[in-house]
């Protein structure tokens, strides 16, 4: 680690995070405020977030690449790819944009306090060694993303797991040193993580999936017609990129609101997919019939129906019901049936932070997430210069770090045209008695992890402006069109009615 790195030092911005978040915003600002100074504080000793945090076997995106990569980085391969490959992409975007001298790794931070009186953030953070390190910024981009990293979620009732005399894991801290093969498995779960290690288990191993309720898949081939098609006619890369994810993105609005407006035909045609795969008479009743209507939680990806095949073939057995306890040889089920196993992987989703879980204060006061309200799930109410990237569900999280790429390197640039230091969003004059609701509602997306800890996270307003609407289709268009002069944007403590007042 070299002296500058332990150091901390004073910048125009930090980025907090070099995951897929915090690469990709590093790109926007060198790109769009090449004036600006900067650094990215991470803990672990190395880039990638969430794709270096998980390594059991057969991760990979659940989510197609020509969306999910980044916009001005061209991606060429198979549209569901292995962690590693994200991860030779992510390597490739610092290498080619010089990213990796900006990058502070083993920084776990431990508070973070707004001045207004000299209006900084000062971040105090902790290295390797226990030493202690010191960045102050203007302006704080959190990239971290939303999930705890070192300790995942297991259900507290679950009775007697320390009974189990085999392996009991969670798959966020799988060892890839671990001797599975030919192995019992058990897998608990059903959703993403679930889908990708039960078949990749399955190759080499005999595995059952108990699941508490039943998810919904799409299955497909993992490859791309349209991009396939135009490689074949000699098209650049670059094109082939901004095609086929129109063309991705197109499809993906019309299914988001076809799962609305006709959910029954949606799962119909879900189940003739999965039937390519697993053949006409493959029986969906009873554990492939979830109760919620399709994308009401995520809808996992299959690339090449890999689940309904080993499920077909008989290498995966396919359990629905719940825990009644653990026992010295597996799981016994409410229902009376002994599951044995060797090892048992727990699928079983992560616990939620906001704001990494840091100490936030605002001048002297601490912040409460709960407590404030978001600005177009971005920004919040009583904390100055800080933009916070939270992606999609039910679209690739990267096209929301691009489009506040471009966001918040055009609010940097506005404040310098305004010689503006300090910026904060508030209620206009017509949100006056606005409704302030939880974050997000239940019947728009639900899974546990969020259910969970709802009352950790901002809330939002009754409109479009002071809520994260999970709509990239409607974001696109509204983004650019923000007036950065706005009522709700609050410069230097001066609202911009008062400012027209005074004229």
């Amino acid at each position: 680690m070299s002296e500058q790195a332990a150091s901390g030092g004073d910048f125009d911005v930090l980025i907090v995070g070099a995951g897929i978040s915090g690469i990709g915003s590093a790109w926007h600002l060198q790109e769009q405020c090449p004036g600006k100074t900067y650094a990215i504080i991470e803990s672990k000793d190395t880039f990638g977030g969430t794709w270096e945090t998980h390594k059991y076997p057969g991760v990979r995106s659940d989510s197609d690449l020509y969306t999910f990569g980044y916009r001005f980085k061209p991606w060429v391969g198979a549209p569901i790819a292995s962690a590693q490959a994200i991860l030779d992409y992510m390597g490739e975007v610092i290498e080619d944009g010089g990213i990796d001298q900006h990058i502070r790794y083993g920084h776990t931070i431990t508070s973070a306090k707004w001045d207004s009186a000299s209006n900084r953030w000062t971040l105090e953070a902790t290295t390797k060694n226990g030493s202690t390190a010191i960045f102050t910024a203007n302006f704080l981009w959190m990239c971290q993303g939303y999930y705890d990293h070192q300790v995942p979620y297991i259900p507290k009732e679950w009775q007697g797991v320390s009974d189990f005399k085999g392996l009991f894991v969670h798959a966020q801290l799988w060892d890839p040193a671990t001797d599975w093969e030919g192995k019992r498995i058990l897998v608990i779960g059903s959703g993403a993580t679930a889908a990708t290690v039960v078949p990749a288990f399955a190759e080499k191993a005999q595995v059952t999936m108990l699941q508490r309720s039943p998810t919904y898949f799409y299955c497909h081939p993992n490859q791309n017609e349209l991009a396939d098609r135009l490689r074949q006619i000699g098209i650049d890369e670059p094109t082939i990129h901004r095609v086929v994810r129109a063309q991705i993105m197109h499809d993906q609005a019309l299914m988001d609101k076809r799962c609305v407006e006709e959910p029954d035909v949606v799962f119909e045609e879900l189940k003739m997919a999965a039937r390519a795969y697993a053949g006409e008479d493959f029986a969906f009743e009873p554990h492939f019939t979830p109760k919620y209507r399709p994308w009401q939680q995520r809808l996992a990806f299959c690339p090449d129906g890999d689940l309904f095949r080993a499920a077909a073939e008989g290498k995966v057995k396919v359990v629905t019901d719940t825990i009644d306890r653990f026992t010295e040889k597996g799981v016994l089920t409410k229902s009376g049936e002994l599951l044995e196993a060797d090892i048992i992987v727990a699928c079983t989703g992560f616990h939620l932070k906001v704001l990494g879980d840091i100490p936030f204060e605002v001048d002297g006061k601490a912040v409460n997430w709960g407590d404030t309200v978001t600005y177009r799930g971005m920004m919040f109410t009583g904390v100055p210069n800080m933009a916070w990237v939270f992606g999609y569900f039910r679209a690739s999280w990267t096209l929301r770090v691009d489009m506040m790429g471009d966001f918040v390197c055009r609010l940097l640039n506005h404040m310098d045209e305004r010689g503006a230091h300090k910026v904060e969003v508030a209620f206009r004059d017509e949100d006056a008695g606005m409704e302030i609701l939880p974050w997000i509602e239940a019947d728009n997306f639900n899974p546990g992890y969020l259910m969970r800890d709802m009352d950790k996270l901002p809330r939002r307003g009754n409109n479009e402006v002071w809520r994260h609407n999970q709509s990239y289709w409607l974001e696109r268009e509204a983004f650019p069109a923000i007036d950065l002069d706005g009522q709700e944007f609050v410069y230097d403590g001066v609202s911009r009615g008062a400012q027209l007042a005074a004229a």
